[in-house]
């Protein structure tokens, strides 16, 4: 390997490492070395983990991800967006973004992930589970993504919205809602300013308070 190519790799591997499990950042590093790909980490986005945008009039194409994941889901996140490169460099547009050639794309890079015996056990259950219907993400399979918060470093005041008692009442992008009850895979939570009903999904992040509702009085 030359020196130029070599000194790389180690600053590469020495930036991934910040991010991924110890155990896959030659995996991510090979995928990154390989592929003509811009690939930015930055600040959390409360609407999507990672992203990918396809290059115009000869840019490179471009992969960001949320710096603020814990390792496994930057990790699968990751893996996620190279799909869609590989998709779109053997498609171009003529396929649909989450259709069969990306699910097959996101199945090729999981499955040495999986097989490697380097994922905690209940990740790897939830991977084996998640390939048999890969979803659009991890956040779309919900067990997967029911795996994946815990191992999210703990944030004081912070619950899954799933773990509090039904009629609590929390906060969630600085508005205040009422829990109420479960629809599928989302509960019903009432704004308490307007009296409106919102679907919040069950595995929210919220910050739980106490307050006298209109429902107390």
């Amino acid at each position: 390997m030359k020196k130029q190519s070599l000194t790389k790799r180690i600053q590469v591997t020495e930036a991934y490492k910040k991010f991924v499990p110890d155990a896959f950042v030659e995996i991510v590093v090979d995928l990154f070395l390989k592929s003509s790909v811009k690939f930015k980490i930055v600040g959390g986005r409360k609407t999507k983990l990672g992203d990918f945008r396809a290059g115009m009039n000869g840019e490179k194409h471009q992969i960001s991800i949320n710096g603020d994941l814990n390792p496994y889901s930057f990790l699968i996140t990751t893996l996620h967006e190279f799909a869609h490169l590989n998709t779109f460099n053997a498609h171009q547009n003529r396929v649909l973004p989450h259709g069969e050639e990306w699910k097959n794309a996101f199945r090729e890079l999981l499955l040495p992930v999986i097989q490697s015996g380097n994922l905690p056990k209940d990740i790897e259950t939830a991977l084996v589970n998640s390939l048999v219907n890969t979803k659009a993400s991890s956040c779309s399979d919900h067990q997967l993504s029911r795996v994946l918060h815990t191992y999210d470093k703990p944030k004081e005041g912070i619950e899954i919205l799933e773990h509090l008692p039904n009629n609590s009442t929390f906060v969630l992008n600085g508005r205040h809602f009422i829990k109420g009850p479960l629809r599928r895979k989302r509960y019903v939570c009432q704004e308490i300013k307007t009296n409106r009903s919102f679907l919040v999904n069950a595995l929210a992040k919220v910050y739980p308070i106490e307050i006298k509702t209109q429902h107390e009085e």
